[in-house]
């Protein structure tokens, strides 16, 4: 017992010997896995660097002035960060308000239960103050736009300056082209309110065929505002009155309440007309007044 006893420190020295010597010679030295595994100094100066950017870029912070990129239809001066996006839903719905007695009207969930014009859009920073704009209508009209600040609005500077282009077409840009040309002119008051006069050209706005039509072009002036009521609710409007051109006789005229939730914008709307792209707009309003809203989600 004793002879064994004496002889366990040896044989524990021995098999820790031959369990822990093939694996020293098989791992790599310390110093060496570490650098194997750690990134390239420059791969994480090139990372830090454009987080720095993303970080320090005004785009991404809350404009309380400007919270969306339109108004009812109208676009306005915000800027979108490059290579961020922003999705919009707009929903027009087709029963006029004031068809029918007011229970009729309630009957029918204040129009909701009718038939709806609707728009998917998407709109996509491709540079620093360049954006451009995919917007889609459930009657096959398709418009791709694009946006580009001149000047943006500083102390020095009372106004912003954007200018855009955009092509529009029906039966999914295989129809009747409206090409149009614009300027928008954006003033913010503090933080409480922003104002916007819109001039802007469409051409082929008149639906009826061009030998027989002595106007085909439109040459509008949008006018809007939002008002910042408390820190997320506000108050929209906006009117587009034309200045030559192309008349149907009725201008689109629209209003709501908007409410901020983060990065949502959820907004309820009245207006005379179901037009969301600058063709549809120059064609005019109705006589009556419809339900709708629009729905928009910032990714950034």
């Amino acid at each position: 017992m004793k002879a064994a006893i004496a002889r366990l420190p040896l044989a524990l020295t021995m098999a820790l010997a031959v369990g822990i010597t093939p694996a020293l010679a098989s791992d790599p030295p310390a110093a060496a896995k570490k650098t194997a595994d750690a990134p390239a100094p420059a791969d994480t100066d090139a990372a830090a660097d454009d987080a720095a950017a993303q970080d320090d870029d005004p785009d991404i912070d809350i404009n309380r002035a400007q919270p969306d990129f339109t108004l009812v239809s109208l676009p306005t001066t915000l800027r979108l960060p490059a290579r961020k996006g922003a999705f919009r839903i707009t929903h027009r719905f087709t029963r006029p308000l004031g068809q029918g007695s007011l229970t009729d009207l309630l009957a029918d969930g204040l129009g909701t239960d009718g038939g709806a014009v609707i728009g998917f859009e998407y709109r996509f920073g491709i540079l620093k103050a360049t954006q451009v704009v995919f917007h889609r209508t459930n009657n096959r009209t398709i418009q791709v736009m694009l946006q580009r600040e001149i000047k943006g609005q500083t102390e020095d500077f009372p106004i912003g300056i954007s200018v855009f282009g955009s092509a529009e077409g029906t039966n999914n840009l295989q129809d009747s082209y409206s090409p149009a040309l614009g300027v928008l002119l954006s003033r913010e008051v503090s933080d409480r309110a922003a104002i916007y006069v819109e001039p802007f050209w469409v051409n082929n706005t008149n639906p009826l065929p061009a030998e027989l039509a002595d106007d085909n072009s439109s040459l509008l002036v949008g006018l809007g505002a939002r008002l910042r009521f408390t820190n997320s609710l506000y108050g929209v409007f906006e009117v587009t009155p034309r200045v030559n051109g192309f008349d149907p006789g009725k201008t689109q005229v629209g209003g709501g309440i908007e409410m901020r939730a983060g990065g949502h914008s959820f907004q309820i709307n009245v207006g005379n007309g179901f037009g969301t792209t600058f063709g549809q707009i120059a064609r005019g309003g109705t006589n009556d007044w419809y339900l709708g809203f629009n729905i928009s989600r910032k990714f950034f």
